[in-house]
């Protein structure tokens, strides 16, 4: 999703668990638990918006199960399997000074410390050390390669100009 949506996905729904409703939810948010925070969701999957809402969610091994209102049986939580679940970016928590929901940057211009424009935020991988900026090249980009650039405020990442739209990166354009 780009920084302008009104919206930003939370998670996905991976498969069912048990046979009373509840499903596996493949969580985006750090920590994994903070997707229960939400309660009321959206899943979208083929073409579909269904609001849903969160009845009871926990922990289970290296993910999380959830219950979902009106979901009681294995077959039609079958149905909601593949779906991703979005809140809107008006229930996400303010973060401080200086960090970014990934959604934010996401669409944003990256240009070098020189004013060279790299091309624009396609989206971000989490490699475990750092997140990692993918950036496809753009009509108005110096060529048309697609660049990896590790997300490291301060020392890559100079500055992050959300109204502007432009990150700032200190990057070899040759790299």
């Amino acid at each position: 999703m780009t920084q302008r949506s009104q919206e930003t996905v939370v998670g996905r729904i991976t498969s069912v668990f048990g046979v009373k409703g509840w499903l596996k939810v493949y969580s985006y948010t750090d920590p994994l638990e903070g997707i229960l925070n939400y309660r009321n969701w959206t899943a979208v999957f083929d073409g579909k918006r269904i609001p849903v809402k969160l009845e009871d969610g926990r922990r289970h091994g290296p993910g999380i199960v959830v219950k979902l209102r009106g979901i009681d049986d294995r077959d039609l939580a079958m149905t909601y399997c593949g779906a991703d679940l979005v809140v809107p970016t008006s229930d996400l928590p303010p973060l401080p000074e200086g960090e970014y929901y990934w959604h934010q940057l996401e669409g944003l211009v990256v240009e070098s410390v020189d004013g060279e424009n790299l091309g624009r935020v396609s989206h971000l991988i989490e490699t475990g050390s750092n997140d990692v900026l993918v950036v496809q090249a753009t009509e108005s980009s110096i060529d048309q390669r697609e660049r990896l650039i590790p997300y490291l405020p301060g020392q890559v990442v100079t500055s992050v100009d959300l109204a502007g739209g432009v990150i700032r990166v200190d990057w070899d354009v040759e790299f």
